[in-house]
Order: structure tokens, then sequence, then C-alpha cells
């Protein structure tokens, strides 16, 4: 019960962080931020485990990581997903992405025991270091920085940057 408050908190407290920051330093800098110091918070946890290292900087790693998702890529994704459609295909393109980012946390949470059985926690962290980095590289790539911009300025921007490819 500890650690389900504990977590709860470490949330709470961090998604806070997220609503106070996210219009000061910007969606895309939250995201780079995020998977950033997931990639290598997610790779120290799995270095721990490789070298069956316990104890409490286990824990602090891990609530670190907690803290690093909660206040940016999980407050900032849904942000960004209101943002980034264009207005005529927001609420389609709402829909899909909703159902497609609840279908992938759902298969996340079904799966992590069995890869967990399979490769080990560190394997787990690996694996989650990797598609941390995998997001990290989409984000540095491909997100614009939706800050300050009206919907009508970033639709006539995403469209105009569409054409020009």
């Amino acid at each position: 019960m500890l650690n389900i408050v504990t977590t709860g908190i470490v949330l709470l407290l961090f998604t806070f962080v997220a609503i106070f920051s996210v219009d000061r330093l910007g969606r895309r800098a939250l995201m780079l931020a995020g998977s950033a110091g997931l990639v290598v918070l997610h790779a120290a946890i799995a270095l721990c485990y490789m070298n069956h290292s316990e104890g409490i900087h286990v824990l602090l790693l891990i609530l670190a990581a907690i803290a690093c998702y909660a206040s940016t890529l999980a407050p900032i994704t849904w942000v960004l997903l209101a943002e980034l459609f264009p207005n005529r295909i927001r609420g389609a393109a709402m829909s899909i992405a909703v159902f497609s980012l609840w279908v992938t946390c759902a298969g996340v949470a079904q799966g992590f025991p069995i890869l967990n059985a399979a490769v080990r926690p560190s394997g787990s962290f690996w694996t989650f270091s990797g598609i941390c980095l995998l997001g990290l590289l989409f984000c540095w790539r491909a997100l614009p920085e939706t800050k300050g911009k009206t919907l009508e300025e970033l639709e006539a921007e995403l469209l105009d940057i569409e054409f020009k490819k």
C-alpha cells in the first residue's frame, strides 16, 4: 500500500510541475527532456538489475522515472494531441489517437509480465530505454513547437510544412 501511495503522490506532484511549466518551457522541449530523461533513467535501472544491485537507490531511480514521465510525456502528449490535428478532422483524429494510446497502454501493462519473464527486469528496462530513444529521435525530427500559437496558426503552419515536403 505504501508503494501505491508513494507512486500516486509522485505522479500528482509532478503532474503539477507539468501544468506550471508547459507554457513557459514549451511542449517540444518537455517531450525531448522527458524522452531523454527516461532513456537515461531506464538504462540506469537496467544496469542496477544487471548488477544485482538492490536498495534505496533503485527505488529512487524508479521514482525519478515516474516523476520524469509525470512531468513531461504523460500530460504533454494529451496537450499535443489536442493541438496538432486540423480543425476539420480533430474529432475523428483525436478518437483514433486516444484509442491508440489506450490500446498501447493496455498492451504494455499486459505484456510487461511476459517481457519481464522472457528477458528479466534488466532486459525489460533496456527495452524501455530503447523505445524512449526512438521516441526522442521522433520528437527531435518531427515534433513542432506549439507553444504560444493558436490552433488556426498551427493548422496553417503544419499544412504549409506538409505541402512543402
